[in-house]
């Protein structure tokens, strides 16, 4: 089975959606959908519904956290429910400049406590922020995470790596070199793969992003680790696996996996 480990299905129009789902379906890729509120995080249990290939999880993007700070008590019953966290994080690159960083923090703040008073996996955006992110990482002892395209420094990448959290690789990887040495550095039993989708191919390439697009970034990190497809296949579904062994909020999910990799 294919590890597609960060996309937004919810930003689909609806007939993109349709055929979204169709890929995955006929690929079998195993999807972490994951929302930047709530009412995307609604729309995300919608579809997960339809699809059980789908996993979908809350969060409130840093760029709308400035939206959603004077809600957050408000987010707990979200986060209970929700399998996993994400999309959180900080973003000091995009958005709206310095005047939304109290807000990110704040939310950022909130999540982090929720993922580790629950115990839960967290999914990272930490573009430009990434020191202030692995701080806040270690003050909140958040011990599983998934670094969603990470783009920065190769000294915090190792020290995210040290605290053995996992990677996810995605559309990028093909074409920026700063990617690559990313996923060259990246260990195998850490990395994961991903797309974006709908909007991270949109961003590079002006065309829409869709689940097979999954197969270009397996086929170059597989290139880049000097394996074979098949391999790395195989053992970003493990990592998976291993990343949510033994999570009663993940357990019918990971079966799913689980019964995939047996029979492969």
């Amino acid at each position: 089975m294919l590890i597609d480990a960060h996309t937004h299905l919810d930003l689909y129009k609806d007939e993109d959606l349709a055929n979204a789902l169709k890929e995955i379906s006929e690929f079998q890729i195993f999807t972490l959908s994951n929302s930047i509120g709530p009412s995307s995080y609604y729309r995300n249990l919608e579809i997960s519904q339809q699809c059980d290939l789908v996993l979908p999880s809350f969060g409130v993007h840093p760029w709308w956290a400035a939206e959603h700070v004077a809600q957050l008590e408000e987010f707990t019953p979200l986060i209970e429910q929700s399998p996993m966290i994400g999309e959180i994080g900080l973003d000091y690159h995009w958005g709206e400049g310095k005047a939304t960083y109290p807000a990110q923090h704040q939310v950022f703040e909130f999540f982090l406590a929720a993922a580790r008073n629950q115990n839960k996996i967290v999914s990272l955006h930490t573009k430009g922020a990434e020191v202030e992110v692995l701080k806040l990482l270690d003050q909140y002892h958040i011990q599983r995470a998934i670094v969603h395209w990470y783009s920065g420094p190769l000294d915090i990448l190792d020290e995210l790596v040290d605290r053995e959290f996992y990677f996810t690789i995605g559309v990028e990887v093909t074409r920026s070199e700063h990617i690559q040495d990313i996923t060259r550095k990246i260990p195998l039993r850490q990395l994961l793969t991903e797309t974006d989708n709908p909007d991270g191919f949109e961003w590079l390439t002006g065309a829409l992003g869709m689940p097979r697009h999954l197969k270009d970034v397996i086929n170059k990190v597989a290139q880049l680790k000097h394996i074979e497809t098949e391999e790395l296949v195989r053992t970003v579904q493990e990592n998976l696996i291993h990343l949510a062994q033994d999570d009663p909020w993940l357990e019918a999910k990971v079966g799913l996996l689980q019964q995939a990799s047996n029979s492969s």
